[in-house]
């Protein structure tokens, strides 16, 4: 394991127990007492994201405008996936740089939609049953601004842009900007990739990938904001695999919930304990690599300014959309955010009142305590 990977596993293992700290608890109504251990904040743990998706929520649902939003969806090859395992930092950022470009590019051709568009982009790199599948999740309004920012341009009902044309246009994009990167010699070739170190090998990597289609995926638009935030709450804070979906656990193996998509079934997987670590470690990202995109009208610097202008055009004001108004998943594989996280668990009607701290136990020496955490 990378250094970075063990830190991981280690932030896990100790979230929300003794090792960290916290702090005693008592009901205000039955008296019953509970210890609440302080979380370790890491981005790849599914008990810290629930607070970080409400806020973030919060955050975007004064973004979104009424106009109906599609999503699209970019997946690179499994050859060309094969060579993110040792480049991640680089590949993850080709593909969204080659998927920007491809839907702001497109969206601006007179032929199509002829206007400047913005959206938000996610990146995720797993299956149902954790193997490493690299792909980017765009929300895209359905529309944009004219070229003099005079007018908003919307897009035909039920269709943004043509499938096809941006499956080639994104492919081309790719593979020029891999290649770049492999002249100037960023590209770490190794392990099961080491035969495409010689240059043939290199070329004819590239030809094969030119000669299929890659696939791209517009799905039908959003039925409404407040469904578009329910999207965002599943996608955006999530990591490859939720608590809920771990239904058993033995000192070997785990068994865990997926979906197979092409039945539409749910069924249960058995995998052992390092082949399970294996495959969840495949999905940690370089150290500060950022997930979740903004570009185009989106983008933080302008995102404000042409907002408000989008508005002014389709004369309508900042929406009055809050999280807690959204519908809470109804899925059993999906983390759902607490409404009242203080609330007993024992009595269900008193609320929990700080009583003392909880030392941490790591290391030879106490820590000092943190702030009192969330009780969720």
């Amino acid at each position: 394991m990378t250094p970075a990977q063990d830190a991981v596993l280690s932030a896990l293992g100790r979230c929300r127990t003794a090792a960290l700290g916290g702090h005693l608890y008592h009901c205000d109504h039955c008296a019953a007492q509970w210890p609440v251990y302080n979380p370790c904040r890491s981005r790849l743990c599914p008990s810290c994201l629930g607070h970080k998706s409400a806020q973030w929520l919060e955050a975007r649902a004064a973004d979104l405008l009424p106009v109906p939003y599609f999503h699209v969806v970019f997946t690179v090859p499994k050859q060309i996936a094969a060579l993110a395992l040792g480049n991640k930092k680089l590949l993850y950022g080709i593909l969204f740089r080659a998927a920007s470009q491809t839907l702001l590019q497109l969206a601006a051709d007179p032929k199509h939609l002829g206007a400047s568009i913005g959206f938000l982009a996610i990146l995720h790199t797993w299956t149902q049953t954790l193997l490493h599948h690299p792909h980017l999740h765009c929300v895209v309004p359905g529309g944009g601004l004219s070229p003099d920012g005079d007018r908003w341009v919307g897009c035909r009902d039920g269709f943004f842009l043509p499938v096809k044309v941006l499956s080639s246009l994104f492919r081309g994009k790719f593979l020029a900007l891999l290649d770049d990167a492999a002249r100037r010699g960023e590209l770490r070739l190794a392990g099961s990739t080491a035969a495409l170190s010689s240059p043939r090998a290199w070329s004819a990597l590239l030809a094969s990938m030119r000669s299929k289609p890659w696939v791209v995926y517009a799905k039908p638009p959003f039925g409404s904001p407040k469904l578009v935030l329910k999207y965002l709450a599943r996608y955006t804070h999530k990591v490859a695999i939720s608590n809920p979906r771990i239904v058993a656990l033995t000192d070997t193996h785990v068994s865990f919930r997926y979906r197979n998509r092409k039945r539409e079934t749910t069924r249960i997987m058995t995998l052992a304990g390092t082949e399970f670590l294996r495959r969840f470690l495949l999905h940690i990202l370089p150290k500060g690599f950022v997930r979740i995109r903004h570009f185009g009208l989106m983008a933080n610097r302008v995102r404000r300014d042409r907002l408000a202008q989008c508005r002014t055009l389709l004369g309508v004001q900042v929406p009055a959309i809050h999280p807690s108004a959204v519908v809470q998943h109804d899925d059993a594989t999906d983390d759902v955010i607490e409404s009242d996280p203080r609330r007993c668990p024992r009595c269900h009607v008193g609320h929990l009142r700080p009583l003392r701290t909880l030392i941490p136990t790591i290391g030879h020496r106490p820590r000092l305590p943190r702030a009192p955490p969330d009780t969720s």
